[in-house]
């Protein structure tokens, strides 16, 4: 773990300190973050003296882990994201600090600001509402919040490593994912059907492509006793179709089992899709969203078993990536299921 030593912890120390204009900082307490399965997470407690920063700040510092996943980008690029993010008001951690410097942790990282509460999905979903409030607001304000996120739009030069929006946002993620399943050396028939069913079934391209957080679910936003409080895990923003996200939140593997809550295991979809027109001000394709629906069980099946290779053959030793490594049958069976559906077989997501 990269901050455990008193030695990267002065590093640290005094990279803060530069970076807010400081006399010194003073790292008071740091200890590692639970439930990142792509990224080392830390939360960081510091007293900064002099300067604009000057008093104790609550941080977490984000960095990269021993090994990765492809589609992963660079704690720079993730760092540019949350920044946007913040600037277009959406309720993210407010980014502080970015160092690219190796020489100081290892790997590049960056620092934001900690928010309260929980990201675990199978407390938030509970329906006594103890984190976030009440399901259905907390549902229609996730809505809300995706949409203020596609509000950014290319190009920006503040996103210029996004490169220009793909033609066709659902042909390119079928391609993309075709390759990574080739990467792999392991069959999945039922993965490769689905993608085959993906590209002969493709939406056309969206009227205009926006910025897609691409892993917009449960388990990736904080919550306390009182609501939203941070929107998480950027790494994985690209340009591409909103619907994308939409389905994502919406993909049975996001309920942490309450199956028949749709819309991330809170609500009826019709409630988180409600808050997303309202404030987007234009409607949603219920059909569009079904085809990327498919498409979440598709991808989340590849990552499931680019996350078990991590384990068998990048020698990393993580239980929660072993875990995963079970995840693809699961999607497999979610897949099967949609297409039933979508082919009028009777089939229920």
């Amino acid at each position: 773990m990269r901050l455990a030593g008193s030695a990267a912890q002065a590093n640290v120390a005094r990279f803060i300190a530069e970076a807010a204009d400081a006399r010194t900082a003073q790292i008071t307490a740091a200890r590692p973050l639970q439930g990142g399965s792509i990224q080392e997470n830390w939360q960081v407690d510091v007293t900064i003296h002099g300067g604009p920063f000057a008093g104790r700040h609550e941080l977490v510092l984000r960095t990269d882990a021993p090994t990765g996943v492809a589609t992963s980008r660079g704690r720079a690029e993730e760092f540019a994201l949350l920044r946007a993010a913040h600037d277009a008001g959406v309720t993210v951690p407010e980014p502080l600090f970015l160092c690219t410097d190796p020489a100081v942790l290892g790997s590049g990282f960056y620092l934001m600001r900690r928010v309260g509460g929980t990201a675990a999905g199978h407390l938030i979903v509970k329906e006594d509402g103890r984190y976030g409030g009440p399901r259905e607001a907390l549902a229609e304000r996730l809505g809300r919040e995706l949409a203020r996120i596609h509000r950014i739009r290319p190009a920006r030069d503040d996103l210029a490593f996004l490169g220009p929006p793909p033609a066709d946002p659902a042909l390119a993620v079928v391609a993309e994912y075709r390759g990574h399943l080739d990467a792999l050396d392991d069959p999945a028939p039922v993965v490769e059907w689905g993608l085959r069913w993906l590209e002969l079934h493709a939406p056309p391209p969206p009227a205009a492509a926006v910025l897609c957080h691409n892993d917009f679910r449960t388990g990736n936003y904080m919550v306390d006793e009182q609501g939203l409080t941070g929107i998480l895990d950027w790494e994985f923003a690209g340009w591409g179709d909103p619907h994308q996200d939409l389905a994502w939140f919406c993909s049975k593997s996001w309920r942490f089992g309450s199956f028949d809550r749709e819309a991330g295991g809170l609500a009826g979809r019709d409630t988180f899709l409600a808050g997303y027109e309202a404030e987007a001000g234009a409607s949603v394709d219920r059909v569009r969203v079904l085809w990327w629906e498919v498409f979440a069980s598709v991808r989340w099946a590849v990552i499931a078993m680019q996350q078990r290779d991590r384990v068998l053959r990048g020698g990393e030793r993580s239980l929660n990536l072993a875990l995963t490594g079970r995840r693809p049958s699961e999607c497999e069976l979610e897949i099967l299921l949609l297409l039933d559906g979508a082919e009028g077989g009777g089939g229920k997501a």
